[in-house]
């Protein structure tokens, strides 16, 4: 039985996850980078307005996607640790219900210190490559063209667009530092501005290939059977974005098109990323698995205004910076708890080691920063903030201490403490402390061990009590 339509043969999967790329920065979302291919995508199915990573950290984030679990419920929640043999992968559970499943372009996930490990996921998958660079997208329209035939195919594409370093190619146009629209909590200067241009041309360069990869199901007469999904693993790689629960780095592009889903449509429905899994598992008539803390999406399919969550969480741990970071989004409110308030809250993208993080550093040395350029510097920080993401899309206006905000404040510490109790999250007594790259004995006690977070099914609140 698939929902989304009486058919009588499976249907097709492909999963296009690019690598940091902010849902505000595309066309297709109101931004400055056109987007044509998303555009396309869009008009052929849904777009979610409201989709959140579980954590805005490479490979965190993908390892929750894979196993639809919350980061400390995987047993790998910092930045470069692998994913255990032992977790539930949702390709896994396709695989042995007779797809052809496959895995292309960037891995992350079972990154073992020096290289990506694919006998980590070798249950997951029957074919793995890790692709070239720059884009990682090359074999993908081969892989298309030569799968099993009569065999159902389930595709896991990962892009390295746009990650650092920037690399230009012919498959994109390049940008021009006049072209690019500065975020207000960035320092407005040329080294930014070109800064910036690279990352809009790799933008640009995944639109091209989410294109190719339309046009090839369209040549193989197969777009009418095939799932298209695509979105990011965290927000673009600036001061300020990636690693951080604000939206700039967890609120990312979510698309999906496909067999019963009504063209042109769009839901602003609370999204997680880990919903994914079991959205896709349903659509194939598969039964989801008790250990994913996701929710199926296929409701939204049939009804665009209904809902499938009230609250949607993530984390921010190590990356290569110490951190411990929660956050809970409800309706239009955002909360979010600095268990690491003491200390600046930081990432390579926002010390000086790039040129928009380091015109940045220089700026706040010459004393030319606006308040809402400086919160990179700011130390101690807030232990907690609130924001109204409608009035304040940036989240300037921490709210904490206004009191006509007091009962949604109290609901949502509780609602957060409630998750973190029910999903056995903890703060670590040893947690990792180096800052850069690390090796894995120089690693703390990864957040959740001490409750064994690994092994708890409890998804934690998805729903208004009562609702």
């Amino acid at each position: 039985m698939f929902p989304c339509g009486a058919q009588e043969k499976p249907p097709q999967f492909v999963f296009f996850i690019t690598d940091d790329i902010s849902q505000g920065d595309t066309a297709t979302y109101g931004g400055p980078v056109p987007t044509p291919n998303m555009d396309r995508l869009a008009s052929m199915g849904m777009t979610f307005e409201n989709a959140y990573v579980t954590a805005s950290s490479c490979s965190p984030s993908r390892n929750s996607i894979i196993t639809s679990r919350y980061p400390h419920n995987t047993g790998a929640s910092e930045l470069h640790t692998p994913l255990p043999r032992n977790q539930w992968k949702f390709p896994g559970r396709l695989r042995r219900s007779g797809y052809y499943s496959v895995l292309s372009g960037k891995n992350h996930m079972s990154y073992d210190g020096v290289k990506d490990d694919p006998s980590r996921l070798a249950e997951a998958f029957d074919y793995i490559d890790e692709g070239g660079r720059p884009s990682g997208s090359e074999n993908w329209i081969k892989l298309l063209q030569n799968r099993p035939e009569n065999t159902p195919f389930f595709f896991w594409f990962g892009s390295h667009d746009a990650h650092r370093d920037w690399q230009f190619t012919k498959e994109a146009p390049e940008f021009s530092s006049h072209e690019v629209v500065v975020p207000p909590y960035l320092f407005d200067g040329k080294k930014t501005r070109r800064d910036l241009a690279g990352y809009y041309h790799e933008v640009a360069r995944t639109d091209f290939y989410l294109g190719k990869l339309l046009d090839e199901l369209e040549a193989q007469g197969i777009t009418e059977s095939t799932y298209v999904i695509f979105t990011s693993d965290n927000g673009r790689p600036f001061p300020r974005s990636k690693t951080r629960l604000y939206d700039s780095g967890a609120k990312v592009p979510l698309l999906i098109a496909g067999p019963g889903i009504r063209p042109g449509e769009a839901s602003d429905s609370l999204v997680s990323l880990i919903d994914i899994g079991p959205t896709v598992l349903e659509l194939a008539g598969i039964e989801i698995p008790e250990r994913f803390q996701g929710v199926s999406l296929v409701p939204l399919f049939e009804d665009p205004a209904a809902r499938v969550r009230d609250y949607l969480f993530a984390e921010h741990n190590w990356h290569t910076y110490p951190a411990n970071e929660r956050m809970v989004r409800f309706e239009n409110w955002v909360y979010i708890r600095n268990y690491n308030h003491e200390d600046q809250n930081l990432c390579a993208e926002s010390s000086d080691r790039f040129p928009a993080g380091k015109e940045l550093w220089n700026a706040e040395a010459d004393g030319m920063l606006k308040n809402e350029q400086r919160d990179v510097f700011l130390q101690p920080r807030p232990f907690e903030e609130l924001y109204d993401v409608m009035s304040d899309p940036d989240q300037f206006s921490n709210l904490v201490k206004v009191s006509e905000h007091r009962e949604v404040l109290h609901h949502l510490r509780g609602i957060l403490d409630q998750w973190r109790e029910e999903t056995g999250d903890t703060i670590s007594k040893d947690p990792t402390s180096v800052i850069g790259n690390i090796s894995p004995e120089q690693r703390g006690e990864q957040v959740g061990a001490a409750l064994g977070a690994e092994h708890i099914l409890n998804s934690g609140p998805v729903l208004k009590s009562g609702q």
